[in-house]
């Protein structure tokens, strides 16, 4: 569907909106009918599938006392969004049960855009009213114990599936309220997933593997919609599961398939405005709570300098992202986050704290058509004359677009080896020199570690078995 347009001035057109005013008022009026008919008694103990079969009878009842006013199809259609307005989210429903929305964006209550393979198209669903949207909103942050008034008007939340959503109401928000839902694949992405879909090559997806069971702090660095949270919960799933993991977020999203893992999570300020948890907070607590390793979702304030202080104190292995266009520029905004911390600390402290506190950091990147791709993995070698200095091991080189209008390149090996090299073999992982060769054959897959030394159950290998050793670009 196109973005914008000239509307159907048409006869027909005309007759297709009469139509869609008659249903909406119709639904509306039946959807009242169906609230004041429920049993809060007896419906209370009901699960959520008990739940939508009983709504379906009585929305079907509803139905079959107007049948002057609507069609057996239309009557279908209505008792779906019937079904959906009371136990869901409305107009959203439809589209969370897309599997191929990755982004929902909505612009007040008449514009919804959705994004399905990179590509932004504007949805034809529609709220009945600005205060049917916010109704919606409500119900999306008052799950997650979160709120948004006029005096809150800007809220973080997420859906049972674990998607992100950001809200923004009136009077910040000029035209309605302006809601982002970042959707999170049904099925878990792995790394043979990650790779298959050309974001990542399979070199560096084994460099990544050894590096995080090495226990290596890793920085993923990248904009917006660039697939961060993606590879932090792939590289995460690469952690020995005898390991205690502490996550913080703004808004839980990580998705850790280890057996011990104490998740915690943010909390705004009340009406009154106390009550408030930071990231910064909760980083504190977690040095108390024994963890193995530390992962952030976000670094973005003065939390930074204690995930620094604590990835320097014995929690090697600890992860996180930040918001940078390469691996230089992350951290040198880490260098202003720290500053953010409210300690007037010395310039060559901080770096001095980040060359020791971080080894790798990973840049990833969304390109044109939508393609996300990993493209660059540099080690921090310290500092000299006052700067950061970092080295890339792998790069991806875009070389040009293709007839979709989407990126293609190749993914190199930067002919340089890492300083964590030995650190590898004497964790029980090493890698071939060749691996990091500019230009040199694809490796063997005898010579690329396969297996973690304590893989559970179901726990993916270090480099999984269906991995086959051919560069993906």
């Amino acid at each position: 569907m196109a973005l914008s347009g000239k509307p159907d001035s048409s006869p027909r057109g005309d007759q297709r909106s009469d139509v869609e005013e008659r249903l909406t008022q119709l639904k509306r009026e039946l959807h009242n009918r169906l609230i004041q008919g429920i049993d809060l008694a007896a419906f209370r103990s009901m699960d959520e599938q008990q739940l939508r079969i009983e709504f379906r009878r009585g929305a079907e009842e509803l139905c079959r006392q107007r049948p002057d006013l609507i069609s057996l199809t239309e009557r279908k259609r209505i008792i779906e969004e019937l079904v959906d307005e009371t136990l869901g989210l409305g107009p959203l429903e439809p589209l969370l049960r897309d599997p191929t929305v990755s982004d929902i964006l909505i612009n007040g209550p008449r514009q919804v855009f959705v994004e399905r393979g990179g590509k932004l198209v504007k949805s034809s669903l529609q709220f009945y009213s600005d205060e049917h949207l916010l109704q919606v909103v409500q119900k999306i942050v008052s799950r997650v114990g979160r709120r948004v008034d006029e005096s809150s008007p800007m809220v973080d939340a997420r859906l049972p599936d674990g998607s992100r959503v950001n809200a923004i109401i009136r009077p910040l928000a000029l035209d309605g309220a302006l809601v982002s839902i970042r959707r999170f694949g049904q099925t878990r992405m792995g790394p043979e997933q990650l790779v298959q879909s050309g974001s990542i090559s399979r070199e560096m997806m084994c460099f990544m593997a050894a590096a995080v069971q090495a226990r290596l702090n890793i920085l993923v660095s990248g904009g917006t919609g660039s697939g961060k949270t993606t590879l932090l919960n792939i590289l995460s799933s690469f952690i020995q599961p005898d390991q205690r993991l502490v996550t913080i977020e703004d808004a839980a999203e990580l998705q850790l398939q280890q057996p011990h893992v104490a998740r915690m999570e943010t909390r705004p300020a009340n009406l009154e405005g106390s009550g408030e948890v930071s990231a910064r907070d909760l980083l504190r607590n977690a040095l108390r709570m024994r963890p193995d390793r530390i992962i952030v979702g976000e670094c973005r304030g003065g939390e930074a300098l204690d995930m620094l202080q604590a990835m320097n104190t014995g929690h090697d292995g600890s992860l996180t992202t930040i918001h940078a266009n390469t691996a230089h520029d992350a951290l040198c905004r880490l260098e202003m986050l720290v500053g953010m911390s409210g300690f007037e600390l010395p310039m060559w402290y901080i770096d001095r704290q980040i060359a020791s506190g971080i080894q790798l950091v990973v840049q990833t990147a969304r390109l044109c058509g939508g393609v996300r791709r990993v493209t660059q993995i540099a080690e921090v070698c310290g500092v000299q004359q006052g700067q950061l200095v970092t080295r890339d091991l792998f790069q991806f080189e875009q070389t040009g677009v293709d007839s979709l209008g989407q990126a293609v390149g190749i993914f190199k090996a930067c002919g340089v080896l890492p300083k964590c090299f030995s650190r590898l073999k004497s964790y029980g992982v090493p890698l071939p020199k060749e691996l990091f060769l500019t230009g040199a054959p694809t490796m063997p897959r005898e010579e690329i570690p396969l297996e973690r030394k304590t893989t559970p159950p179901g726990a993916p290998a270090i480099v999984p078995a269906s991995f086959n050793p051919e560069v993906t670009a």
